[in-house]
C-alpha cells in the first residue's frame, strides 16, 4: 500500500514535466513544400515529442498567415506555426516552445527572425552563430526569451 502514494506522486511529476507536456502538444506548421530547412525544423520538433501537422503554403498564402498573426517583416522567417494559441515564427528550438506553453505568458508567441546558422533546421556541421529567441508581446514589442 505504501507504494501507491509514491507512484501517484511520480506520475504527477512526470505529467507536469515540460518534456511530457510536449508529447501531448500538437503544432501546426505552414511552410513552402520544397523548403529543406523548414522540413528539418519539423523533424526537430518531432524528435522532441511534438505532434506536427504540416500545411504546404505558397509564398502569398504564407505572407498572409504571417500578416494575420501580427508577424512583421523584421520578425519574419521562412515558416510559421501555431500551438495552443501562440505563433511560432522561424527556427525556434523545441525547449523554448515547451517553456512558452508551460509558462503561458500573455503574448503573441516566439520568433527567431531570419535564419541563423546553428538554429534547429539550420545546422551547418559545427558552424553556429549566436541568436536570440524573441517573445512577441501583444503590443508588438519584443524581449529576449532565450539566447542560444
Amino acid at each position: 500500500m505504501a507504494m501507491r502514494p509514491l507512484l501517484a506522486l511520480s506520475l504527477a511529476m512526470l505529467w507536469a514535466s515540460p518534456a511530457f507536456a510536449a508529447m501531448d502538444s500538437s503544432i501546426e506548421v505552414w511552410k513552402s513544400a520544397t523548403c529543406e530547412c523548414c522540413g528539418n525544423w519539423v523533424k526537430h520538433l518531432e524528435a522532441n515529442g511534438f505532434a506536427t501537422k504540416v500545411d504546404p503554403a505558397e509564398p502569398a498564402a504564407l505572407a498572409e498567415i504571417k500578416r494575420q498573426a501580427g508577424i512583421g517583416t523584421k520578425l519574419a522567417s521562412c515558416h510559421t506555426a501555431k500551438i495552443e494559441g501562440y505563433v511560432i515564427e522561424g527556427h525556434v528550438p523545441a525547449p523554448d516552445i515547451e517553456r512558452l506553453v508551460s509558462e503561458h505568458p500573455d503574448a503573441v508567441g516566439l520568433t527567431v527572425p531570419g535564419m541563423p546558422v546553428g538554429s534547429p533546421g539550420m545546422e551547418q556541421g559545427a558552424e553556429s552563430e549566436p541568436y536570440d529567441v524573441l517573445l512577441i508581446r501583444r503590443d508588438g514589442t519584443t524581449e529576449v526569451f532565450a539566447h542560444h
